[in-house]
């Protein structure tokens, strides 16, 4: 094994969109663990837009605390453990967790490490993307809050990327009517409706997004799935129905935002008797077992379709991160971080 690791560390706090620049590349000793700890390869990285919020200085809170200037970033692993201190920890185990942009990581139990099994049929990536935090967003948001039915439309926010794309098969899965996508390029909108099936999409530079979405749901919206947030959800809440459910996944528009911004007309969930709900996947962890059979099962049927974003090398994921925000990315976003050696 080599004694030199390679990490990605904050090089200075981002200010609204990440950029390459923000990051930079060290090397450094790897770290004799000690008791309780295991070393751990990570194997690969996930590029979740919701950790730019814990770059900013003033960050911190119950769920993750400011990242360090200078320190390696955090991030999603999937890793496997090399040497372990920890009875909890067997040699060539896999575990997913909370860790950072490094070739090898020191691990202890509040990493938030999920054992992982590798089951042969599917690959270890899908870990981190649809069998990860990715695909049981899109699960637990849908069946727990959002609960298509037959004769309803859903509308579906940054449908291109990691947690809308497979929203919106899910959505189609679980039998909603009607399945329609926000991306942010004309080219993105076509590869929702002929790569993953949705009925429509709007591209939400348009102009007149009033117009644009009541032609794409001309019955009304009965589910909508935000992952964005900010002033996307105003005109939205114009044309939500009775009873109808917002799904409240993540805020990409207030991660970079850098002047108050949001919906104005909140009164419509009053008028319309609607409901907006936000959740945590990690926090039902009780129940990954069952979001991950039913996403293997779909798709190991051929209902459920994963596509990755892959870039190879622990060097990317600054550049990685960057794309996500400009909107580069078609699903899931992942740095290959083991590489064979030259």
């Amino acid at each position: 094994m080599k004694s030199i690791n390679k990490q990605v560390v904050l090089a200075r706090r981002p200010m609204g969109k990440p950029k390459n620049s923000d990051f930079k590349v060290i090397e450094s000793k790897i770290p004799d663990i000690k008791q309780g700890e295991a070393l751990v390869q990570n194997l690969y990285i996930s590029l979740d837009a919701g950790f730019r919020n814990w770059m900013d200085e003033d960050s911190g809170n119950d769920v993750l605390p400011a990242m360090p200037v200078g320190e390696a970033v955090m991030g999603l692993t999937l890793s496997r453990v090399v040497r372990s201190k920890d009875s909890e920890f067997a040699e060539g185990q896999l575990l997913m967790g909370r860790l950072a942009w490094e070739e090898y990581s020191i691990a202890g139990k509040d990493d938030f490490l999920v054992p992982v099994t590798d089951d042969g049929i599917h690959p270890l990536s899908y870990h981190l993307g649809v069998l990860g935090d990715t695909g049981m967003s899109a699960y637990f948001g849908l069946v727990d809050i959002g609960k298509p039915a037959e004769h309803e439309t859903v509308l579906i926010s940054a449908a291109g990327g990691a947690v809308g794309s497979v929203a919106g098969q899910i959505t189609r899965i679980l039998g909603a009517r009607r399945v329609v996508g926000f991306a942010g390029s004309d080219a993105k909108c076509d590869w929702l409706v002929k790569k993953l099936g949705f009925d429509a999409a709007i591209n939400y530079s348009s102009r007149d997004l009033d117009v644009e979405i009541n032609r794409a749901c001309p019955d009304g919206i009965d589910i909508y799935f935000d992952n964005v947030g900010g002033r996307l959800l105003e005109p939205v809440l114009n044309q939500i129905n009775n009873g109808s459910r917002v799904v409240f996944c993540g805020a990409v528009a207030d991660y970079t935002r850098t002047e108050d911004s949001g919906p104005s007309n909140l009164f419509q969930l009053v008028t319309n008797c609607a409901r907006i709900e936000g959740f945590l996947t990690h926090t039902k962890v009780d129940r990954y077992d069952e979001a991950r059979s039913m996403l293997s099962k779909w798709l190991s049927e051929g209902r459920l379709v994963s596509f990755e974003h892959m870039y190879e090398g622990i060097e990317c994921c600054g550049q990685a991160f960057a794309d996500l925000f400009a909107g580069k990315n078609y699903g899931k976003t992942l740095v290959k971080a083991l590489l064979p050696e030259a």
